[in-house]
């Protein structure tokens, strides 16, 4: 009894060892696989082609530049470093208001993008124009984009206190409201850490200069990169 007590005794530890062997392997092997997929969805994550409208105003339509150093063409290039397939169509036109976009927007939503980028209102504010209209517009575009199942992403502005405080303050809200009231991602402001420094202007000190403009993409790419990903 003791020679079959040992034998079947070491043979339940051989069949344990061999399960433990095979648990161990499948383990390891789906841990692999499982690190696989995880690469496999980082690089999906952008895989999908996005084609991106951006619908702005002199500061995204390289006024006074060289072509092609502006924040938009930057963007393009953006992708390319970033291995993101995306293409760029740059609609801004300089002096652009609220009004003009919301004309021109039907049609150039006509080319189906997947994310439209707005830019637009400082020429509003820079003319004295009632917020009420201009918040009216920016509320039409992000609408007709959503509707043309695109995602939006809105980028704020801020104007020197020439038509006063009350004005300024309530134009750079607007902003804010906007996009809190139609769920879409806010830029807060496009000029951030350019606007304090006059070096980084044109001779028009509205107008910033091919320096500034890296800066005002990292600015978009914060809120664009999740868009981007979604």
């Amino acid at each position: 009894m003791q020679i079959i007590d040992s034998g079947l005794g070491n043979g339940f530890q051989n069949l344990t060892e061999g399960w433990r062997r095979k648990i161990a392997g499948h383990l390891r092997l789906a841990i692999l696989l499982l690190g696989l997929l995880s690469l496999v969805w980082t690089n999906n994550a952008y895989s999908a082609s996005k084609s991106i409208l951006v619908l702005g105003d002199s500061l995204s339509a390289e006024y006074g530049l060289a072509r092609g150093s502006g924040w938009v063409a930057l963007l393009q290039q953006r992708l390319k470093a970033e291995n993101i397939d995306g293409s760029v169509v740059n609609a801004s036109i300089s002096g652009e208001t609220s009004s003009g976009g919301k004309t021109r927007l039907p049609a150039l939503l006509q080319r189906r993008p997947d994310i439209v980028i707005i830019e637009l209102g400082g020429n509003d504010a820079l003319r004295g124009l009632q917020l009420s209209a201009t918040e009216s517009n920016l509320r039409a575009m992000i609408g007709a984009a959503q509707q043309a199942k695109a995602k939006v992403l809105l980028v704020g502005m801020r104007i020197p206190p020439n038509y006063g405080r009350d004005y300024t303050e309530k134009f750079f809200s607007l902003y804010a409201t906007l996009a809190k009231q139609n769920k879409v991602p806010l830029i807060p402001f496009l000029l951030d850490g350019v606007a304090d420094k006059p070096e980084l202007f044109q001779a028009d000190r509205i107008h910033p200069v091919a320096q500034a403009h890296p800066i005002m993409l990292n600015n978009v790419w914060t809120g664009l990169k999740p868009l981007l990903a979604k």
